[in-house]
């Protein structure tokens, strides 16, 4: 139903508390909360008409009030049983997901709250969507994760309900009545049946590991930990041999869940006499903010101080890992390539070489095909005035920049990939979170943060000005694979560091696989996972010069 913009709940007696707070207030005090932040705008509405709201009642039992991002989705079609973007898998010839957002604070059951679908909305407000025949559907994101990890079983939602006539300008908006938590997800059946697998190899051979960081407890003023999956190879528990250590993290979008998938998948390997035998401390990288990298950060804490000053000293006391630089090896793809990549290159003495596969962008003259150092450089419009795309299928582009960070504003304003960067890479503002590194409304790009972000994460910039100091212990250690038809444009920056560490002396070693993307670059034949035992043997052979090692036919 179209109504005039007005205080949302307030007929129903749900006065609704506002969820702004000072951004150093953490929910995170049990140390599993989100980091609260205050409502934000998504621009001028459409002037043609007046706003759509879009009704949510609870119908959640139990007496206890639910909180949290309300977001309506909308699309057209017929037939869905849930409804939601997905980052990582668009299409061009899907159907626009339309989105809406807003915070709400103890809507009780029974409650109704009524969104402003004009407000904060994506890809324009809901007055400006074409008549059709749509689904909708509500989601409560309770923790607000659902920008990182997509919908969680933990969150409420709405069936999907069709509306055969919509139209903006008509009173026939729906009601959607949160009513259940949502199926789980193939991610998280994949996890859960990693677990299992754990059990069927016996705990005694993947082990998880926690350590609370002083460090980082320090930094946040409560208890952090650092998490791992420990993944021993086949023979360490009849034997009394020291092992090779690799160091794996996830990209965006993983946990502790998925370091167990795929410690689980090298196990397997492991015992195939695919890869040699190493032990494999699988890390998990995520927090509330996106992805910390393992960088120390003034917003996410000292984690690169942390894990190589207390989390590798607590496993290598604890477990028969080879304590030599050429024993500790690191791995990891995107997201987690480029915190390998940081590793190798801020701890070039305690690390013997790094394998980053895909990793986001090393040399921010490429930022995902954006040069931030360019005069008035702007992350949404390129030089002639043309969309930067940000994601790419068979040279075609799949999303924007702009569609992409706007996306990720309305699911909330922390946790998606862009928020994560300024969480890892910006400097504390006055207000006490990141400063933007860019204008979310027009791109415009903040020369003064990127400035700070130059100065301390562009890894190009830092291993040169390091060289002279660092340079014979990075010679060699630098192992990069990326595919030539990266999903997100992530090989030019590949390039750029590659031809960097050429002309320094420093001999990397970097493979573009033809016609590879983000998330086929380790099939080798019909093997999805073959890559793995490629980089695993060269590891070995770093760690274990001229001992001979073939894998098992």
């Amino acid at each position: 139903m179209k109504r005039p913009r007005r205080r949302v709940g307030a007929p129903e007696g749900f006065g609704l508390k506002s969820t702004g707070c000072c951004l150093a207030l953490l929910l995170a005090a049990a140390g599993c909360g989100r980091i609260a932040r205050p409502p934000e705008s998504s621009g001028s509405p459409a002037a043609s008409h007046g706003h759509v709201f879009i009704r949510v009642r609870s119908n959640v039992s139990g007496g206890a009030a639910i909180s949290g991002r309300l977001l309506v989705f909308m699309k057209q079609g017929s037939g869905d049983k849930d409804l939601g973007p997905s980052e990582f898998d668009p299409s061009v010839n899907a159907p626009v997901i339309w989105m809406a957002a807003k915070e709400v604070e103890n809507l009780a059951p029974g409650g109704t709250v009524d969104v402003d679908a004009d407000e904060i909305a994506y890809p324009k407000p809901f007055s400006a969507m074409p008549a059709g025949g749509y689904e909708a559907q509500a989601v409560l994101d309770v923790d607000h994760s659902y920008n990182y990890a997509g919908n969680s079983p933990a969150n409420w939602t709405s069936d999907v309900m069709a509306i055969d006539n919509w139209n903006a300008a008509a009173s026939n908006e729906p009601t959607l009545i949160l009513s259940r938590h949502p199926a789980e997800t193939m991610k998280r059946k994949a996890a859960r049946l990693a677990s299992i697998a754990v059990h069927r190899l016996k705990l005694s051979s993947v082990r998880l590991e926690e350590m609370t960081s002083p460090a980082l407890s320090r930094f946040w003023g409560r208890p952090v930990k650092i998490s791992a999956w420990v993944v021993l190879p086949p023979g360490y528990k009849s034997g009394k041999a020291s092992y090779p250590t690799v160091y794996w993290t996830h990209g965006f979008g993983g946990g502790l869940d998925s370091a167990l998938f795929n410690g689980n998948r090298i196990r397997e390997r492991m015992s195939d006499g695919k890869m040699p035998p190493m032990i494999w401390v699988m890390l998990d990288q995520s927090v509330a903010q996106g992805t910390h990298e393992f960088a120390d950060s003034a917003n996410n804490g000292p984690w690169g101080a942390a894990l190589t000053t207390e989390f590798i000293p607590f496993l290598e006391a604890k477990y028969r890992m080879d304590a030599r630089p050429s024993g500790r090896l690191l791995n990891g793809h995107s997201s987690g390539g480029w915190a390998t990549l940081q590793l190798q290159a801020n701890y070039p003495d305690l690390f013997g070489g790094t394998w980053s596969t895909s990793p986001d962008s090393a040399d921010f003259h490429d930022f995902s095909g954006v040069d931030l150092y360019a005069p008035n450089a702007n992350l949404y419009r390129r030089a002639d005035g043309s969309p930067t795309p940000i994601m790419r299928e068979k040279g075609q582009v799949l999303l924007t920049l702009e569609e992409s960070a706007k996306r990720e504003r309305v699911l909330g304003p922390y946790g998606g990939q862009w928020a994560s960067f300024e969480w890892v890479f910006s400097p504390k503002g006055a207000d006490g979170a990141p400063r933007p590194m860019f204008d979310r409304e027009t791109g415009a790009v903040d020369p003064e943060v990127v400035a700070y972000w130059r100065d301390h994460y562009d890894l190009a910039r830092l291993v040169e000005a390091s060289w002279p100091k660092n340079g014979a212990a990075l010679k060699g250690k630098f192992h990069v694979a990326v595919g030539t038809a990266d999903t997100f444009y992530l090989d030019g920056s590949v390039r750029r560091f590659e031809a960097l560490l050429r002309r320094l002396g420093g001999e990397p070693q970097c493979i573009y696989r033809e016609g590879r993307t983000h998330f086929d670059l380790y099939a080798v034949g019909d093997d999805p996972s073959g890559l793995l035992d490629e980089i695993g043997a060269e590891m070995y052979a770093v760690a274990r010069p001229g001992v001979v090692w073939k894998a098992r036919k």
